[in-house]
């Protein structure tokens, strides 16, 4: 098994969010934290799909975070349209919301997300939850 994440390798990031504010946040964290990483943004979980499905596998981010409440499709059924497609298995999925309701993270859980996350409240909290989740998309073994 290998990491979808190496030194030298690109770090592609897909973050499919509808919140202005809450783009800019996770964009302005990405680039202090990685600021070599590629990072796609999109506004609403139709077009997180319709992106990886123009993506050649080579292409693939390593790392995708959803917000949950999203247009044309949520976080849920992103996840849910991508379970049946073991091409995306490889990409560490994560989903961050303003609910912290157990039937939305265990939904997601088990439609393959590896994390499901309460949107922090502050930027030195945000700093701290993307940090991590380099950290875990580094150490992801699929």
């Amino acid at each position: 098994m290998t990491t979808p994440y190496e030194p030298g390798q690109v770090l592609r990031i897909l973050i499919a969010e509808d919140d202005i504010d809450d783009q800019e946040i996770l964009g302005e964290t990405l680039d202090k934290l990685h600021p070599a990483a590629e990072v796609v943004m999109v506004s609403n979980g139709l077009k997180a799909v319709k992106n990886l499905e123009a993506s050649s596998d080579d292409a693939l981010p390593n790392l995708m975070i959803l917000d949950y409440n999203m247009p044309e499709l949520n976080g849920e059924q992103v996840l849910e349209a991508l379970s049946g497609h073991p091409r995306y298995n490889r990409i560490y999925k994560v989903v961050l919301s303003t609910s912290s309701s157990p039937y939305y993270k265990s939904a997601c859980l088990a439609l393959g997300a590896h994390g499901y996350h309460t949107k922090p409240t502050s930027f030195i909290e945000f700093e701290e939850l993307i940090s991590a989740l380099l950290e875990a998309c580094t150490n992801h073994q699929f």
